[in-house]
């Protein structure tokens, strides 16, 4: 039998197939486990920021309306198990190894029929929908890995298909314009499913409304059919008003932090009002219920007070630059101490042009990935896109630029965790314990 450790070991050994977009494989996968992904309700959710806190919004608010739900998501903070959940609690070891080996045992099929070998995605995705099928879920609430049109999620027929805020990111896999990325964001949408979307850049717009003409699909946009206005905002949370397609609320409350949570809150509150038209009932209170206890760890989360310490999933350009609004509107008069890890296959100069100027200090380091840029060569980027005498040191051990971090630290400072989603799992760990 084997141990969860096992299982893990095998799962992440499918990074040597590397990245493919495509369908063929997960469909063959998929048919041969007897297509568990058949037969779910999905909530599908594309887009290049937000997509995750969107969906944790939309999984919370469909469990305060007594629903079972599935919350599929990628990649984890802390423990892989994150990327699989029911009801608000990770997959168990005992169920994912068991699934794990169905899986396991198709892909054996595949590899002696002499196909391609699925990958690493690909593997988790169809553990998840074997899961999910188990558990007979009420919903799947359904993140996509990378793109869309080619993305392995892209398998399924939902009941209403939401596009987060399209900006650049993953160029040499989904185009160097954001309608070409739009364009591969847009292949979730089906014939005739409802479309929510976020509010868009003009080009990524006009790409999904033209999608949506050609596939007979009606579409929902925050800032026309979903208008929200803030209220209060402060560190323990926000309250903003809504007229969202179905309903009026006064006064809506979350906890997640920054003006763009109120963008994601729309549009999920967006999607499940959509699903009234397939006769679900959707409650009011319930929504304001499942918004206000949504969470959704790593996304400008604070961990500690005395000084303030944040992480942030911030990745590319467009998180950063809503990471430094955040900052500014939350802590603008506090000494500005960074942590940075960030990706080498990411625009990390223009991330950098973005967040040099707000900066008091920075922490190099670098993330448990293989394609992390070392702390000095991060460092040395800085050096290069900033004019600005910013105190820098470099670290490649995470444990140790934390260290450094709270060391240099008074305790009316912030510290911000940023740069990539592989550093910031690895620092929430540690200040956790």
């Amino acid at each position: 039998m084997l141990t969860i450790e096992d299982v893990l070991s095998k799962i992440h050994g499918m990074q040597k197939f590397g990245i493919k977009p495509g369908l063929d494989r997960i469909k063959k996968l998929l048919e041969i486990l007897d297509n568990p992904h058949e037969g779910i309700q999905v909530i599908h959710v594309a887009g290049t920021n937000g997509k995750g806190s969107t969906s944790a919004m939309i999984d919370s608010i469909l469990r305060a309306h007594g629903f079972r739900v599935g919350l599929y998501t990628s990649p984890y903070l802390e423990v892989f198990n994150e990327r699989i959940r029911l009801n608000g609690e990770n997959i168990s070891d005992e169920d994912l190894i068991r699934h794990a080996n169905k899986v396991f045992n198709a892909v054996e099929i595949m590899e002696r029929e002499g196909m391609e070998s699925p990958t690493e995605f690909e593997v988790v995705t169809a553990i998840g929908f074997s899961y999910y099928k188990e558990k007979r879920v009420d919903f799947l609430v359904l993140e996509v890995g990378m793109g869309g049109r080619l993305d392995a999620t892209n398998v399924v027929y939902p009941l209403v298909s939401v596009i987060t805020p399209i900006s650049f990111d993953h160029k040499e896999y989904l185009g160097d314009t954001l309608e070409r990325i739009a364009k591969e964001k847009c292949g979730i949408i089906k014939k005739n499913i409802p479309v929510v979307t976020s509010l868009q850049e003009k080009e990524a717009l006009n790409v999904i409304e033209n999608t949506c003409r050609e596939t007979g699909s009606k579409l929902y946009k925050v800032g026309e059919h979903i208008k929200f206005r803030p209220i209060s905002n402060s560190l323990l949370g926000q309250t903003f008003e809504l007229h969202s397609i179905k309903n009026f609320y006064e006064s809506l409350q979350i906890t997640l932090l920054g003006e763009h949570q109120l963008l994601n809150a729309s549009t999920a509150v967006g999607a499940v009002e959509v699903l009234s038209d397939y006769g679900i009932e959707i409650n009011k209170e319930k929504v304001a219920l499942g918004l206000k206890g949504a969470k959704w760890a790593g996304r400008f989360e604070i961990l500690r007070e005395e000084p303030y310490v944040i992480i942030d999933g911030a990745h590319n350009e467009a998180g950063f630059e809503v990471l430094k609004k955040s900052i500014i509107s939350y802590f603008n008069d506090k000494k500005k101490i960074f942590v940075l890890g960030i990706l080498k296959d990411k625009d990390f100069r223009r991330m950098l042009e973005i967040i040099t100027p707000i900066a008091d200090k920075i922490i190099t380091t670098k993330p448990d990935s293989p394609r992390a840029l070392s702390s000095k060569e991060l460092k040395e980027a800085i050096k290069c896109v900033t004019s600005k005498n910013i105190p820098i040191e470099n670290e490649d051990d995470i444990n140790k630029a934390v260290e450094i971090a709270l060391n240099v630290a008074a305790k009316d400072d912030v510290i911000i965790f940023a740069g990539s989603l592989y550093m910031i799992g690895k620092v929430r760990e540690i200040l956790r314990k």
